[in-house]
């Protein structure tokens, strides 16, 4: 095992170099977490304007239920991108894990194959993860109220 500051430094630099990648999946969950709530708080309101038998009109009730529904799709599209995302970061870590233990000299039976798969699907679960993301912003604007019936404030 090489212990020159050179070795050292080149070891603890491969090991984290997946680590930017980890920053990225953070992000993401925290911006995924935040559309999530959006939906729910949304899907909550208008269930909660249904429940208390507020809104009388037919039209307006309709688009109502519609657009809770919507809200739930969304959620669940959110709720399976991070999902994804948490998956593409647990894949990720061991990817940083092997690495270090391998560079590091302490697992010498590990095969680079490990290392190479926990990458890679760590990368497409990743990838995965921004498709859906991509799919619910396009549901969430195609589903926008752009033609709402009149007296539909909520």
């Amino acid at each position: 095992m090489d212990v020159s500051i050179d070795a050292i430094t080149n070891n603890i630099q491969l090991a984290l170099a997946p680590v930017f990648l980890l920053t990225a999946v953070a992000t993401l969950i925290n911006a995924i977490s935040g559309r999530l709530a959006r939906s729910v708080d949304r899907m909550r309101a208008i269930r909660h304007s249904i429940n208390l038998g507020e809104v009388k009109d037919a039209k307006i009730l309709q688009h109502m239920h519609k657009e809770a529904d919507e809200a739930q799709i969304r959620g669940r599209l959110c709720t399976a991108a991070i999902f994804f995302d948490v998956l593409s970061g647990v894949f990720i870590s061991l990817t940083v894990l092997e690495l270090f233990f391998f560079q590091a000299g302490a697992v010498r039976s590990l095969q680079t194959a490990y290392v190479i798969w926990t990458f890679v699907l760590g990368l497409v679960f990743f990838m995965t993860s921004l498709s859906i993301v991509l799919a619910e912003v396009v549901y969430a604007y195609r589903s926008a109220g752009w033609n709402t019936p009149n007296g539909f404030d909520k």
